[in-house]
């Protein structure tokens, strides 16, 4: 597919539904953007749900996600916890 798209004064690009659809692009998601020879190429960012899908993968209290994070931190030494902790 190729089309042609206009360049607004500051500099916005504006794309067509079909050319976003069919890019997966969506309303309000990122696009990484990327100079390759030349040539701006957009790709889009899956969101967290969309990469998992509606099932989660493991559940998880954010008591013990804190937990994780603490442990994690004090063996790479960069734990900033209370003293004595």
């Amino acid at each position: 597919m190729e089309v042609v798209l206009r360049v607004g004064r500051k500099g916005e690009i504006y794309t067509t539904k079909e050319l976003r659809e069919k890019a997966g692009i969506r309303e309000n998601g990122l696009v990484r953007a990327m100079v390759l020879e030349g040539k701006v190429v957009l790709e889009p960012i899956p969101t967290v749900e969309e990469l998992l899908g509606e099932e989660a993968v493991v559940k998880v209290s954010p008591e013990e996600v804190e937990r994780l994070s603490v442990e994690v931190q004090r063996e790479r030494g960069v734990y900033g916890g209370e003293a004595g902790a």
